[in-house]
């Protein structure tokens, strides 16, 4: 695969639908993981005088914030912390006091790229910049997302990239090593891992998805997370009612 040539149309592609859509920039969030190092190293590319970006730990292993901000500084994007700690827990309070964190820890854990993509819109909307998503095609086949969390953004440059594709990127940018080599993790809990949770690694999801080869555990396993997860992956349906607009 040419990762030159990748590199070259995501920049191009990032400044035209910015351009096209009217605003002056990208703001991303950082989690100190290698997809949002990849999405914010090809942002400073597209607009190097207009890429911002959020560290925002919500109970977050400090290792995590650490390798944010050593990407921050890697690559020279300027950036501010927002600790939402206490946001967490005054919403999940409010919401419902009564329910405990082992009767649903996905609930739980959920709250937390929902509150992330608050505040990056709530910082894009105040510089007229766009979100910039970090998703990879990894994810998208398996929903390994939060719907209107990390999968909330206006551009996804990653999208069509596999994550090892991402990792070979990331190297051609000369990101940090510690950055590419470590251990994939959405920050939901401590300890928590990607290939843990999922059951599977992500080079033999790689290689199912681009060859349709794996063992049937694999298949079974990506095919199901597939097919729970296609509510993710398009706008909310409408009830057809065959009424007739001008105006779609």
């Amino acid at each position: 695969m040419d990762y030159i040539m990748i590199r070259d149309k995501l920049v191009a592609w990032l400044q035209h639908s910015v351009r096209d859509a009217k605003a002056d920039g990208l703001v991303i969030g950082l989690s100190g993981g290698i997809d949002s190092s990849v999405a914010a190293a090809l942002s400073m590319l597209a607009f190097p005088k207009q890429s911002f970006g959020l560290i925002m730990p919500c109970y977050s292993h400090v290792k995590d914030s650490e390798d944010a901000l050593l990407l921050a500084q890697a690559i020279g994007l300027p950036y501010k912390t927002v600790i939402l700690d206490h946001v967490y827990d005054e919403i999940v309070k409010a919401i419902n006091p009564h329910c405990r964190y082992e009767e649903s820890p996905m609930s739980y854990a959920n709250v937390k790229p929902r509150l992330r993509m608050t505040a990056l819109y709530f910082e894009a909307s105040l510089r007229n910049y766009l979100v910039l998503g970090t998703g990879n095609k990894s994810e998208f086949v398996t929903g390994y997302f939060t719907k209107y969390g990390d999968g909330g953004v206006d551009l996804e440059p990653l999208g069509e990239l596999l994550k090892t594709d991402v990792k070979e990127l990331a190297r051609l940018l000369g990101l940090p090593d510690r950055l590419i080599t470590k251990n994939p993790s959405a920050g939901l809990w401590e300890n928590q891992t990607d290939e843990q949770e999922m059951g599977f690694s992500y080079a033999d999801l790689d290689t199912y998805i681009k060859t349709g080869e794996g063992s049937k555990e694999l298949v079974d396993k990506v095919m199901a997370l597939n097919s729970k997860s296609q509510h993710k992956k398009n706008l909310p349906p409408t009830c057809p009612l065959d009424l007739h607009y001008k105006i779609d």
